[in-house]
């Protein structure tokens, strides 16, 4: 006989237990749980949600693309959202990449522009198919994947399975002023330092074997919103261009919005060889990501006669691109990435008036509706709390609890790879002042909570 009880069948990240929260319903930027709880989702989901969970033009576009094509071959065929998404994004950039591929997640969009880049210098008139190392950045992170995993540096995920990726990447220093400026170092030396460390680097795996330079344009969930500080991006790609090679930039999670501009790097001076974007392109309403190609490479590519070796069942996914395209019009039309920069000016005043005086967070970094707020056991010294603490973890815990009831995105390793705690508040794009003062209201909470019990039952 059926029962009806859940036998908790489908596998989460842990083998023995699952989320505890049954999400039943969602509206505006609140997960209404199957236990009476009210969630307020103050991350988005993981930079996700930007429009919130209840937009029901998105929802009527993708109701439209079922009824009419919900799926077609994307090597036989062709649809108009996908058309027409690849138009918008392409049209975005103010003309300087010039083809878009439309994919799911973040992770596959990565493995693509690697597969990109390679096939860039394997197509050149003189081909250069020693060029197959990628230099990337320490505590990156690039997605779960094993060739995005290659890239990534998240050392809890990448560690079990090194045996099984790829050995062609390397990683320099990132840009993370709080962690990685110097006593006494203004920020054009500090630049100046990082672009002599990645020219090093270079040299030492022999610059005609470097493909691309990869790095996230603002650093994602792994290094807590590690931010570039000015002329840190154009030095990187005037390094890369003095060896021949490529600038990917990763902003599958700061991209599309979340950072003040649709694309992040068009606030650094900079114009990537290649773009990855994900997570709000969609806003979860689809899983849909994309690479979009500059003009240069495309033309090269072109001039070759040969095709990109590389083709997945659900690119260009109708429906997936019919909901990117409803949330990318609904974001121009309604001017949010403007309503990013003022929300994110009034978040970044309420964050830093109620916590940066806690005698155990030592950092308050971001741009936009993205910011990281990190923890230390020492202010001056900087001295992150043991891992074994997880103190990451508990903030996390606490906050899903009855009476507080935020999710706040978790993360550790921002000092080390394994030491280091932060969490991220990246609330969707349609928050309001009133939404932010109760984030904030609820946050703290959380992070006073949290240390009380701490520091008691260390006592």
């Amino acid at each position: 006989m059926a029962s009806n009880v859940p036998k908790n069948s489908l596998l989460y990240k842990n083998f023995h237990k699952h989320p505890a929260a049954l999400v039943e319903s969602a509206s505006g930027i609140y997960l209404r749980t199957s236990d009476g709880r009210n969630i307020l989702d103050a991350t988005s989901g993981a930079a996700v949600a930007c429009l919130g969970y209840d937009n029901q033009q998105v929802q009527q576009a993708v109701i439209d693309q079922l009824r009419s094509v919900p799926y077609c071959h994307p090597g036989f065929y062709k649809t108009q959202s996908a058309e027409a998404l690849a138009d918008f994004l392409v049209e975005s950039t103010s003309g300087f990449m010039s083809k878009a591929v439309l994919c799911g997640s973040g992770s596959e969009a990565v493995e693509i522009a690697l597969k990109l880049a390679k096939t860039y210098f394997s197509h050149l008139t003189t081909p250069e198919p020693e060029r197959s190392h990628f230099i990337a950045r320490v505590g990156a992170w690039h997605g779960a994947t094993l060739g995005a995993l290659t890239l990534g540096d998240f050392k809890v995920r990448k560690e079990p399975f090194v045996q099984l990726i790829p050995q062609n990447s390397s990683r320099v220093s990132a840009c993370s002023a709080y962690r990685g400026m110097r006593p006494g170092e203004d920020e054009k030396a500090y630049v100046g330092r990082l672009a002599q460390e990645l020219d090093d680097e270079f040299q030492r795996v022999g610059s005609k074997n470097v493909c691309a330079f990869v790095a996230e344009t603002v650093g994602g969930s792994a290094s807590g919103c590690a931010m570039p500080v000015k002329g840190y991006f154009p030095a990187m790609k005037a390094v890369c261009e003095k060896y021949g090679a490529l600038l990917i930039l990763d902003e599958v999670m700061c991209g599309m919005g979340r950072t003040g501009s649709l694309h992040a790097w068009q606030q650094e001076d900079v114009v990537p060889d290649i773009l990855v974007v994900g997570k709000g392109l969609g806003a979860g309403y689809a899983p849909v990501s994309a690479v979009l190609v500059h003009s240069a490479l495309v033309d090269s590519l072109q001039a070759s006669g040969k095709s990109f070796a590389h083709g997945q069942t659900y690119m260009a996914h109708p429906q997936a691109a019919a909901a990117g395209l409803a949330v990318q019009r609904i974001i121009k039309d309604e001017n949010l990435v403007e309503r990013v920069r003022i929300m994110g000016r009034y978040l970044e005043r309420k964050l830093k008036d109620r916590l940066l005086p806690h005698q155990h967070v030592g950092d308050i970094r971001g741009r936009g509706l993205f910011w990281a707020v990190e923890f230390v056991m020492d202010k001056a010294s900087k001295t992150p709390f043991p891992p074994g603490w997880e103190l990451h973890a508990k903030m996390h815990s606490r906050g899903m609890e009855k009476g507080y009831e935020i999710a706040l995105f978790n993360a550790n390793g921002s000092c080390d790879g394994y030491s280091g705690d932060h969490f991220l508040i990246c609330p969707p794009f349609v928050v309001t002042e009133e939404d932010i003062d109760e984030i904030i209201d609820r946050t703290a909470r959380v992070v006073e909570d949290t240390f009380d019990e701490l520091l008691k039952s260390a006592a």
